[in-house]
């Protein structure tokens, strides 16, 4: 994995000395390589499973537009069952109280 020109600094990275690396900094080294391809392989993994996911949710979408159902609506209502209900209360007084003051309740 390395040529003898790198030691492990502390975190386990691989950094310049100059020197032969010694059989603790190599399995250092070794260690936090292995943790970043774990980390990155995760990633990898967790990303392709959220493009799934998106594209099942755009399935649905469809499948509602098929029945009828305005999907743009149902955006809207399932990003408002995501807010907490005393702050979408909130905004949809001081909503109502703007529309009333520029005349359009």
């Amino acid at each position: 994995m390395c040529d003898g020109l790198f030691a492990a600094d502390p975190r386990g990275f691989a950094t310049n000395t100059g020197d032969h690396m010694s059989d603790a900094n190599e399995v250092i080294s070794q260690t936090a390589a292995g943790q970043l391809k774990s980390i990155i392989e995760r990633v990898e993994r967790l990303e392709q499973e959220k493009s799934e996911i998106a594209e099942q949710i755009k399935e649905v979408f469809a499948e509602a537009k098929g029945n009828g159902f305005d999907v743009k609506i149902l955006r809207k209502v399932i990003r408002i069952r995501k807010q907490d209900r005393a702050k979408r209360q909130e905004e949809d007084a001081i909503m109502d109280l703007y529309m009333v003051a520029i005349g359009e309740a």
